[in-house]
Protein backbone atom coordinates (compact mmCIF):
# COMPACT_ATOMS: atom_id res chain seq x y z
CA UNK A 1 0.00 0.00 0.00
CA UNK A 2 1.06 3.51 -0.81
CA UNK A 3 1.38 6.16 1.85
CA UNK A 4 0.45 9.53 0.08
CA UNK A 5 1.80 12.89 2.49
CA UNK A 6 -1.27 15.72 2.05
CA UNK A 7 0.42 18.94 2.49
CA UNK A 8 -2.74 20.33 3.79
CA UNK A 9 -3.26 17.93 6.84
CA UNK A 10 0.61 17.33 6.84
CA UNK A 11 0.27 13.38 7.34
CA UNK A 12 1.23 10.57 5.43
CA UNK A 13 -2.15 8.40 5.58
CA UNK A 14 -3.18 5.00 3.19
CA UNK A 15 -3.80 5.92 -0.47
CA UNK A 16 -7.24 4.52 0.10
CA UNK A 17 -7.79 7.89 1.50
CA UNK A 18 -6.91 9.55 -2.18
CA UNK A 19 -8.27 9.65 -5.48
CA UNK A 20 -6.17 10.26 -8.57
CA UNK A 21 -7.09 13.04 -10.85
CA UNK A 22 -5.26 13.54 -13.66
CA UNK A 23 -2.38 15.66 -15.06
CA UNK A 24 -1.61 18.43 -12.99
CA UNK A 25 -0.34 22.31 -14.42
CA UNK A 26 -2.57 21.96 -17.22
CA UNK A 27 -2.66 24.77 -19.94
CA UNK A 28 -6.03 25.81 -20.70
CA UNK A 29 -6.80 26.78 -24.30
CA UNK A 30 -7.25 30.32 -26.20
CA UNK A 31 -10.71 30.63 -26.99
CA UNK A 32 -10.40 32.27 -30.29
CA UNK A 33 -10.08 31.03 -34.19
CA UNK A 34 -11.66 28.16 -35.92
CA UNK A 35 -10.22 25.36 -33.97
CA UNK A 36 -11.18 26.44 -30.20
CA UNK A 37 -13.45 23.87 -30.12
CA UNK A 38 -10.67 21.26 -31.35
CA UNK A 39 -8.11 23.06 -28.72
CA UNK A 40 -10.76 22.31 -25.51
CA UNK A 41 -11.34 18.87 -26.38
CA UNK A 42 -7.47 18.14 -26.71
CA UNK A 43 -7.48 20.03 -23.08
CA UNK A 44 -10.16 17.68 -21.83
CA UNK A 45 -8.98 14.55 -22.68
CA UNK A 46 -5.73 14.40 -23.95
CA UNK A 47 -3.12 13.39 -21.41
CA UNK A 48 0.66 12.96 -21.63
CA UNK A 49 1.13 9.58 -19.93
CA UNK A 50 4.81 9.00 -19.68
CA UNK A 51 6.91 7.04 -18.01
CA UNK A 52 9.07 8.62 -15.69
CA UNK A 53 8.26 11.65 -13.97
CA UNK A 54 5.17 12.95 -13.34
CA UNK A 55 2.92 15.92 -11.97
CA UNK A 56 -0.28 14.94 -10.80
CA UNK A 57 -3.24 15.91 -8.99
CA UNK A 58 -4.83 14.00 -6.05
CA UNK A 59 -7.82 14.86 -3.80
CA UNK A 60 -7.69 14.02 -0.17
CA UNK A 61 -11.16 12.52 -0.45
CA UNK A 62 -11.52 10.99 3.46
CA UNK A 63 -9.66 13.62 4.92
CA UNK A 64 -9.92 17.39 4.42
CA UNK A 65 -11.34 16.90 1.08
CA UNK A 66 -8.62 19.08 -0.97
CA UNK A 67 -6.94 18.42 -4.00
CA UNK A 68 -2.70 19.38 -4.02
CA UNK A 69 -0.45 18.25 -6.47
CA UNK A 70 2.42 15.67 -6.08
CA UNK A 71 5.54 14.52 -7.93
CA UNK A 72 5.45 10.59 -8.90
CA UNK A 73 7.74 7.99 -10.84
CA UNK A 74 5.48 6.47 -12.64
CA UNK A 75 7.27 3.48 -13.27
CA UNK A 76 8.47 2.60 -9.48
CA UNK A 77 5.30 4.57 -7.91
CA UNK A 78 7.49 6.19 -5.60
CA UNK A 79 6.17 9.82 -4.73
CA UNK A 80 8.59 12.85 -4.93
CA UNK A 81 7.05 15.79 -3.46
CA UNK A 82 3.92 16.52 -2.65
CA UNK A 83 2.60 20.78 -2.63
CA UNK A 84 -0.42 22.56 -2.10
CA UNK A 85 -2.55 23.54 -5.25
CA UNK A 86 -1.63 26.62 -6.51
CA UNK A 87 2.17 26.53 -5.90
CA UNK A 88 4.89 26.39 -8.72
CA UNK A 89 6.22 22.73 -10.13
CA UNK A 90 9.49 22.45 -8.16
CA UNK A 91 12.19 21.67 -9.22
CA UNK A 92 13.75 17.92 -9.44
CA UNK A 93 16.72 17.43 -10.10
CA UNK A 94 17.72 15.09 -12.71
CA UNK A 95 14.09 15.28 -13.99
CA UNK A 96 15.97 16.18 -17.30
CA UNK A 97 18.79 13.90 -17.70
CA UNK A 98 19.69 12.72 -21.34
CA UNK A 99 21.98 9.64 -20.28
CA UNK A 100 19.34 7.65 -19.11
CA UNK A 101 20.30 3.88 -20.19
CA UNK A 102 17.43 3.51 -22.71
CA UNK A 103 18.76 0.19 -23.75
CA UNK A 104 17.16 -1.54 -20.82
CA UNK A 105 13.94 -0.22 -20.80
CA UNK A 106 12.91 -1.92 -24.24
CA UNK A 107 12.07 -0.49 -27.89
CA UNK A 108 9.72 2.14 -27.21
CA UNK A 109 12.07 4.05 -24.51
CA UNK A 110 12.97 6.85 -24.86
CA UNK A 111 14.86 10.15 -22.52
CA UNK A 112 11.20 10.72 -21.42
CA UNK A 113 10.04 7.36 -20.67
CA UNK A 114 12.91 6.15 -18.61
CA UNK A 115 13.76 6.34 -14.92
CA UNK A 116 16.21 8.59 -13.78
CA UNK A 117 18.94 6.87 -12.73
CA UNK A 118 18.82 3.56 -15.32
CA UNK A 119 18.15 0.18 -13.59
CA UNK A 120 20.31 -2.49 -12.55
CA UNK A 121 20.15 -6.48 -13.00
CA UNK A 122 16.63 -7.69 -11.71
CA UNK A 123 14.51 -4.69 -12.85
CA UNK A 124 15.74 -2.42 -9.32
CA UNK A 125 15.46 1.36 -9.83
CA UNK A 126 18.05 3.24 -8.53
CA UNK A 127 18.39 6.78 -7.35
CA UNK A 128 15.16 7.31 -6.29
Amino acid sequence: MLLIHCPYCEEDRPELEFRHAGEAHIARPVLNGPDAGKAVAESLYLRTNNRGIVFERWRHIHGCGRFFNAVRHSVTDKFLAFYKAGEPRPEIEGADRHDLGLQLFGAGANKATAPLEGAKSGGEVSGL
